[in-house]
């Protein structure tokens, strides 16, 4: 089985071959010189799935352990992981939304990340923001996400998961008279 160590709040895996093959996977994480850079949620859910193991401090950690600390490492975990999860289990491609300042881009089932032009089918659907049961955000902050989400032409869902980590979508969109 395939080993990933946790590094400054992700998990690499070293060596090209490894690399790949984790990647090819599902289009997991980011190659960089030869090893693949995991965010969190793509590392737990390859573990939960069994394809990967990780280490910590040179010994395995089991599941319920790299939980916590992805927990502790990230005060949003818990719900962006609900969300990752859900939409991997339903098919979809998750990539991170860092850039957009959301987290994480989704597209389309079926899509395969490639470089290069795209067409239009194989750009970004959904930008999606995880939140728990009961936040609250002004209208400022709500409309710079869903302004954002359509100038790369994608929709803006916001994804509440509730105390047993259910999720339910809400499309929000802007619409002009």
């Amino acid at each position: 089985m395939i080993t990933g160590e946790f590094v400054n709040n992700e998990v690499v895996v070293f060596g090209k071959a490894e690399s790949e093959e984790v990647y090819g996977i599902g289009t997991y994480g980011k190659i960089k010189d030869d090893n693949l850079v995991l965010s969190l949620c793509e590392a737990l859910h390859l573990v939960e799935r069994g394809k990967i193991k990780i280490k910590i401090a040179k010994k395995e950690a089991p599941k319920e352990d790299l939980y916590k600390l992805f927990s502790e490492s990230d005060k949003e975990f818990t719900q962006k992981y609900a969300v990752y999860k859900d939409l991997r289990e339903r098919g979809f491609l998750v990539r991170t939304g860092f850039k957009f300042g959301t987290h994480f881009r989704v597209y389309d089932r079926g899509v395969e990340m490639k470089k290069g032009p795209k067409a239009p089918t194989e750009h970004t659907k959904w930008i999606v923001h995880a939140v728990p049961e009961g936040f609250t955000c002004s209208y400022q902050e709500l409309s710079r996400a869903v302004r954002l989400a359509h100038n790369i032409r994608a929709k803006m869902l916001w994804a509440i998961v509730d105390e047993e980590k259910d999720v339910t979508y809400y499309k929000i969109e802007r619409i002009t008279p």
